[in-house]
């Protein structure tokens, strides 16, 4: 059975290692088939090819885009794009912009609740400028003491209510998905469990994205709790969707779970990639 993880970072991102990196160790964990999804950017995605082909895995160029859907951050996870697509690439070029504006507003906010020098202390952990996340502002803020672990500091801090949590107007759900499927690919939603929608606004998620011609979500994730596969396994086949696998892996020792350890997609689903290879 191969081992497939099609939702990971690097440090074109929101990840600590650089694309080759995350190759190697994604293969050292057996990784036989492998995709980098970094956040609205694809400039990793050559780096990330050629390691994987020189470490005997199969690629899988991607991207994860945010949008904005009923007033939350969804990801959305494109998969077997053409990471040159002059309309992806606008389309991330333009997803990206106001990061930077949004950072020093977190900061600013930041410094308010007793925590000076934010901006520049994330921006220690930014590989790309243009990327600068809440992801590295937490990393800073662990390195202060401020709080033990990644997860501690979205309890205090950076969450919606939370000091430094500052909000942001991504793509619509249409713009993402049309852009994945321009570039010759397939969309699929991240971590659906990780959203706080009711039932019904999850349902209405899932009907638009299909719609529009979604055409997966991600059932076996880092970001689900393992009671969380059976659901959105069940989930999947009641909308027709293909199950799409992932650790959603940003650096060692800090996703809940690691390449080696993520389980295979429960046995009554269809795998996005079950007509790939």
């Amino acid at each position: 059975m191969l081992k497939v993880d099609l939702h990971c970072h690097s440090n074109i991102s929101d990840g600590v290692l650089a694309p080759a990196a995350v190759a190697a160790y994604a293969r050292t964990a057996g990784v036989d088939v492998w995709a980098l999804t970094d956040h609205d950017e694809v400039s990793g995605v050559a780096a990330a090819r050629t390691a994987a082909l020189d470490l005997g895995m199969r690629f899988v160029a991607g991207v994860e885009i945010s949008i904005t859907w009923a007033g939350q951050t969804v990801h959305i996870v494109g998969l077997q794009v053409d990471e040159n697509n002059p309309g992806l690439v606008q389309g991330l070029h333009q997803t990206r912009s106001g990061r930077d504006a949004r950072g020093r507003e977190i900061a600013r906010q930041l410094d308010l609740a007793g925590i000076p020098d934010a901006y520049e202390g994330a921006l220690k952990f930014v590989g790309n400028p243009d990327l600068m996340s809440r992801t590295h502002f937490a990393r800073y803020i662990v390195e202060t003491g401020k709080c033990a672990d990644i997860p501690d500091v979205f309890k205090k801090y950076l969450s919606e209510g939370k000091p430094g949590y500052v909000e942001h107007r991504w793509a619509t759900l249409a713009e993402a998905v049309g852009w994945i499927r321009g570039a010759g690919g397939v969309a699929v939603i991240a971590h659906p469990g990780r959203y706080r929608f009711s039932d019904m606004a999850q349902g209405v998620l899932f009907d638009e994205f299909k719609q529009l011609g979604g055409v997966a979500i991600e059932v076996v994730t880092g970001s689900h709790s393992p009671d969380q596969y059976p659901e959105y396994a069940q989930l999947a086949n009641a909308y027709g969707f293909l199950a799409s696998r992932g650790t959603d892996f940003h650096a060692p020792g800090e996703s809940r779970v690691d390449f080696a350890k993520l389980p295979p997609l429960p046995a009554n689903v269809t795998p996005i990639w079950h007509d790939w290879f």
